[in-house]
């Protein structure tokens, strides 16, 4: 499993390890990633990412999965939150 957030698409970055004596030697800085579970008002059901705190924070302000997954274009979503989309989509127009 790749370690990048589905929601930002931050993923792992590269820099250096600089000692007292500003020796310098690689190393990585990986992103916060948690597995969370949101719940999904019209689907009743909780879902499943792993994504980042920052990733969290989005969701949240936006009102939840369902609200965020609709506000975004479907081309920018992760291939996994399409198929959230879809489903909200057919039980909103289902509903309306």
């Amino acid at each position: 499993m790749s370690r990048r957030c589905i929601i930002t698409g931050k993923g792992v970055q590269s820099g250096n390890n600089v000692s007292h004596a500003k020796n310098r030697t690689r190393r990585r800085f990986l992103p916060n990633l948690q597995e969370a579970s949101f719940y999904s008002d019209s689907l009743k059901k909780m879902v499943k990412f792993r994504v980042s705190a920052h990733g969290m924070r989005t969701i949240e302000h936006n009102g939840g999965i369902d609200s965020y997954v609709m506000s975004i274009a479907p081309t920018k979503l992760d291939p996994s939150l399409r198929k959230i989309r879809k489903q909200v989509e057919a039980l909103q127009t289902v509903a309306a």
